[in-house]
């Protein structure tokens, strides 16, 4: 089955209190698309300026992501982003941010992903979500990303998509930004209200709750000794729940199983606990799906009772 992914390529420099990383891989659509490719293959739509080491390149190699969606911009600059985690290392404080690329047009979908059927569009601005996502005809279930940012500046264009998706995933703040609504469980139920079939609230290493008009499921964190760095976690967090929703194509907008949506929102708990153990990419392309399947199978007796 096809999964696309289109959103933010990047060249991030990160401090924790476990170590420094200086201009590494990063960016939304790059965690996404390593820990979907664990389960499906992934096609990656965004762009980068010319800037952008060669060695990142190599490191697709051997894997089930597509690049044809992947456009380096001659005379552009790739986006940058520089942040620190300290203390928990629940949230990250942002030292400088370069837009570059970000700041231009779009990236374009090739012709030859106009047949994908399952769709994630990660954070970005929701105009240009609603632009890419008229390009996908075929897509059969569609989910977004955004952030407090789009909340607080583009709140119109954003409650507009949200009723053109299948489903959402932010956190708990963001929840909390969209709807005003100080309990959770209040917001979640607003949010879907706004047309979603599903929401996804994370509450980082305090688990997920998971909104469908069916009900809710509350789950768990991972219990993760090792957090190295948390950057890219709900983008591989995501990649994780969509690469199990896309594996056996019979998940659609109309047909969506309720035990289905648990599993892949265990699974991308899972994937997400894996890749904060090491900066960057260093985990996310070192694990295998037998990584994957057996924490998962270790996760499975502590949330059952």
């Amino acid at each position: 089955m096809s999964l696309l992914v289109t959103g933010s390529i990047a060249i991030d420099s990160v401090k924790t209190p476990h170590g420094e990383m200086s201009e590494g891989p990063g960016g939304s659509a790059i965690y996404f698309s390593f820990a979907a490719s664990l389960f499906v293959p992934t096609r990656l739509v965004g762009v980068v300026g010319e800037d952008y080491p060669k060695a990142y390149f190599e490191q697709f190699k051997g894997r089930p992501i597509d690049l044809a969606g992947l456009e380096v911009r001659k005379g552009s600059k790739t986006f940058r982003w520089k942040g620190s985690y300290e203390g928990a290392m629940n949230e990250a404080t942002t030292l400088a941010v370069d837009l570059n690329v970000l700041a231009e047009a779009g990236p374009k979908i090739p012709k030859s992903f106009a047949d994908t059927e399952y769709v994630f569009l990660a954070n970005t601005h929701p105009a240009l979500q609603m632009e890419l996502l008229g390009q996908l005809p075929a897509a059969k279930l569609v989910v977004a990303d955004s952030m407090n940012l789009w909340i607080h500046t583009e709140r119109a264009a954003l409650v507009a998509l949200l009723g053109k998706i299948d489903g959402f995933v932010l956190n708990d703040g963001e929840a909390r930004m969209l709807t005003g609504q100080d309990n959770l469980i209040a917001a979640g139920r607003q949010v879907l209200a706004m047309g979603p079939r599903f929401v996804v609230i994370k509450k980082g290493e305090h688990g997920s709750l998971v909104f469908t008009r069916a009900g809710l499921v509350c789950l768990p964190g991972y219990p993760t000794e090792k957090v190295v760095d948390p950057t890219g976690a709900g983008d591989s967090y995501a990649g994780g729940m969509m690469g199990t929703l896309a594996r056996d194509g019979k998940a659609d907008r109309n047909h969506l199983d309720a035990q289905l949506l648990k599993t892949a929102v265990v699974t991308g708990t899972v994937v997400a606990s894996l890749n904060i153990e090491g900066f960057a990419l260093s985990r996310l392309s070192a694990i295998t799906r037998k990584d994957v399947d057996e924490r998962v199978a270790a996760f499975r007796p502590m949330v059952n009772f």
